[in-house]
């Protein structure tokens, strides 16, 4: 379990969302599901990670409380700095070992 003095980063999570357009199609987008205290740690070190580097991906893992509201989260989400704006697409979602959190495997989006 993440001491609570470790999650202080403020991320909000969105969820995709289709809404109808001004001309009648489809336009998806993304709405604010909630904001939660988390804590981001930039990856370092594995060849994996070094490659997604030079390929200018920056791989982070944020954790977070599990709660009813973060059982939601799935890859077709995104987490947002709420500070800072900064967008990290999700690509996994994992149970902590305690289970008490939760792991988001993430690459921050270039702009």
């Amino acid at each position: 379990m993440a001491e609570a003095g470790l999650l202080n980063e403020r991320i909000a999570f969105d969820e995709k969302v289709a809404t109808q357009g001004e001309g009648g199609g489809t336009v998806s987008g993304f709405a604010e599901q909630f904001v939660v205290a988390a804590r981001r740690r930039y990856l370092r070190g594995g060849e994996g990670v070094q490659a997604a580097r030079l390929e200018g991906r920056q791989p982070v893992v944020l954790t977070i409380r599990r709660s009813s509201q973060s059982q939601g989260i799935t890859p077709e989400w995104r987490a947002r700095d709420a500070r800072s704006g900064v967008v990290y697409e999700i690509r996994s979602v994992e149970p902590s070992e305690d289970r008490r959190d939760l792991d988001l495997l993430c690459e921050v989006e270039n702009p």
